[in-house]
């Protein structure tokens, strides 16, 4: 970050630090279906408030009805989550992370709704602005590093519970440094918790190391029926709601499928679908190049990054894969791939 960049971070973080400071209730709150960054990030804010500023009452909550995934459950503090719905106080401030659309918040959107204030701590391009001080950077790798930032410029206490948070989010949010959002930024932060007292393996054992059987089953189901079109630079699966039920997994244990469409050899974008309850239908989209996914998502009704994102539609599979895959491949100008490989019941061809 150049130091202008730093400066212009460090005035908006001011905004931020004045909130908390006036309020005594304050909830914290990401996006619905939580990733590792929404995850670590929350649990690690909420810890630097209580060390910065103790007495103040702050209440981690989750947006949606389900649990913390079970692979985010080892990070310390993740058994004090209050859902959403649970939640029956006004706070003085609501601070959301790991998102910048209220839309997302699901369950919380009524509570960031009545709260006396709102702050934003984000990395993923904005909506329609409704906070009143924040830092939202989409060249952030990670709302982990925005908070690990913050952490220095407010308390300057890096404890080794909040670095192990953050870590975790910087890690699952760049793919284990992986992705194209792996910058300088991530590494030196990264580097920092580690040294502040954060477990990379302790990371990798739980996050990446600690397959169910059942869910490994399940995978070995959606790589059996990848296909792809457009030359082979766009790689596509699913998950049937019949699938999930069978194999016996939980939808969170479903995110790292789209990383196993994502390595063919040769493909550019990635799709992976997967059927959950009330008709609905969860879509995960990945780029491996300059091509940009996110415009997709938010057409249809999701958002993300330029290269990592995700939306919820309704339907079937087979529906949706109908209307994704043709936007998909408009991407290239030359798609190669017949209207015909775009309608066939790919379903019930792999099965």
């Amino acid at each position: 970050m150049r130091v202008s960049e730093y400066m212009e971070q460090a005035e908006l973080f001011k905004g931020v630090v004045a909130l908390i400071e006036d309020a005594n209730t304050i909830a914290i709150c990401a996006h619905t279906s939580p990733d590792g960054d929404a995850i670590g990030s929350g649990l690690a804010l909420a810890e630097v408030i209580r060390t910065a500023w103790p007495g103040k009452r702050v209440t981690n909550l989750l947006a949606d009805k389900d649990p913390v995934p079970r692979i985010y459950r080892f990070l310390p503090g993740s058994d004090t989550f209050v859902h959403a719905v649970d939640y029956d106080v006004t706070p003085d401030l609501f601070i959301c992370v790991d998102l910048s659309q209220m839309s997302r918040l699901a369950d919380a959107e009524k509570i960031c709704a009545r709260a006396h204030h709102v702050a934003v701590l984000d990395h993923h391009p904005s909506g329609e602005r409704f906070w009143e001080a924040g830092v939202v950077r989409p060249d952030a790798a990670a709302t982990g590093v925005i908070i690990s930032e913050f952490c220095l410029h407010s308390s300057r206490v890096l404890t080794p519970t909040i670095a192990q948070n953050l870590l975790c989010a910087i890690v699952t949010d760049t793919g284990r440094f992986q992705y194209q959002n792996a910058d300088s930024e991530a590494f030196e932060t990264a580097s920092m918790l580690v040294e502040a007292g954060a477990s990379p393996a302790e990371v990798a054992l739980n996050v990446y190391q600690s397959d169910r059987l059942a869910y490994v089953h399940l995978a070995a189901r959606v790589l059996a029926r990848i296909q792809t079109f457009a030359e082979g630079r766009i790689a596509y699966s699913f998950a049937t709601a019949e699938d999930i039920a069978n194999a016996g997994v939980t939808l969170d244990e479903l995110d790292g499928l789209i990383d196993l469409v994502r390595c063919i050899e040769g493909t550019q974008v990635a799709l992976f679908l997967k059927e959950v309850d009330g008709g609905k239908v969860r879509g995960n989209l990945r780029s491996k190049c300059d091509l940009d996914v996110s415009g997709i998502a938010r057409e249809m009704g999701g958002g993300g990054h330029r290269a990592a994102a995700g939306f919820t539609a309704s339907g079937t599979v087979d529906e949706v894969r109908a209307i994704v895959l043709p936007k998909l491949c408009a991407l290239f100008d030359d798609s190669a791939a017949p209207s015909s490989a775009l309608t066939a019941d790919v379903r019930g061809a792999s099965r």
